[in-house]
């Protein structure tokens, strides 16, 4: 088993840490140092002096990329059992990255996560940023985590070469793992373990902004695909209901240009993962799928517009909000997925 660990400007608790690990288990440990500079130089080399590997950035490359680096060396050294990930500052206690060693060792199909329950005293954007994203996580992979921005997790060693294209550098990998795991059909095992935080986590290299933009890249692509081709079906609609006054037209050929634009989307944006369906397989879904949403775009307009009286501009923005989480889940379970 070896223990990997990213590193940028670490202080003295990463090597608090290792001399932990030491003492408690015989696992090997690794550590990328991801451009820190000459300023940390003497704890990279009391690292060396435990016995432990490290590998080098000239600079700062992203917590992804470290990441990639050290499961493209431990590759390379012939682990045979797994890879448990873990972060410099602290926040992960040693017995617990052995609780997830262990847990990796039962199981080579799951993804194993050190999952934090946030009791105690968590900073508050740390707590409701863990919320906001398992719920988003949840919608858009039908997978229930717990703790979705966990650094604690564990993996076989025949998941490594598949992790190592996965893409994104920074902050997205981690959650770009997590989807493509759900798409590639891995399971989950979450295995608790103690919050800790030190200072407020005033330490850490997350960029609230830049960083958080990058974890919901993924997510945001489909909404952006979804309101492109909602924006498209929402003026066709009108175009041609004002000028046949038919409603069953202007549903029908609304939905066919906007499907096109969302399908081309979908396919080569948005759900773009190593197993994505072939155009061949997924094509016919598609149509399947437009032709179901259709009928009931049709019926539920036609309940809201000529049964209830409501305005079409408003029958059609509240039945698109009824059916975009039917949409969604349909395209991800039934015509993409391979």
């Amino acid at each position: 088993m070896t223990i990997l660990i990213p590193a940028y400007k670490p202080n003295q608790r990463l090597i608090q840490l290792i001399h932990d690990l030491i003492n408690q288990c015989s696992y090997d440990v690794v550590v990328v140092d991801d451009g820190s500079g000459p300023d940390y130089k003497h704890i990279f080399d009391a690292v060396l002096a435990l016995g432990c590997k490290v590998l080098t950035h000239e600079r700062n490359r992203g917590k992804g990329a470290a990441l990639k680096t050290g499961f493209q060396f431990i590759i390379k050294t012939g682990e045979n059992t797994g890879v448990v990930t873990a972060d410099c500052d602290g926040q992960h206690l040693a017995k617990d990255i052995i609780k997830v060693a262990e847990a990796v060792k039962k199981d080579k199909k799951t993804f194993v996560l050190g999952t934090r329950r946030f009791a105690g005293k968590v900073p508050l954007r740390i707590r409701f940023g863990n919320s906001i994203t398992r719920i988003v996580f949840t919608f858009l992979t039908g997978s229930r985590l717990y703790d979705t921005q966990t650094g604690l997790r564990g993996f076989s060693v025949e998941m490594l070469p598949w992790l190592c294209g996965i893409s994104g550098n920074r902050y997205d990998y981690e959650m770009n793992m997590l989807m493509k795991a759900v798409q590639a059909g891995y399971s989950f095992r979450g295995i608790d373990i103690e919050t800790v935080y030190f200072e407020k986590n005033r330490l850490s290299h997350f960029r609230p902004f830049r960083d958080s933009f990058l974890v919901y890249l993924p997510i945001m692509k489909f909404c952006m695909s979804s309101f492109i081709s909602a924006s498209l079906d929402f003026v066709l609609l009108i175009i041609i209901k004002l000028s046949t006054k038919n409603l069953l037209l202007a549903v029908v050929g609304a939905r066919i240009c906007s499907a096109g634009v969302n399908y081309t989307i979908n396919r080569h944006f948005v759900f773009s993962q190593e197993k994505v369906a072939s155009m061949k397989s997924s094509f016919p879904r598609y149509v399947t799928l437009v032709i179901i949403i259709m009928f009931l775009n049709y019926c539920v307009i036609h309940l809201y517009h000529n049964t209830l009286g409501i305005p079409l501009v408003w029958a059609k923005i509240l039945t698109d909000a009824c059916l975009f989480l039917v949409n969604y889940w349909a395209q991800r379970k039934f015509v993409f997925k391979e």
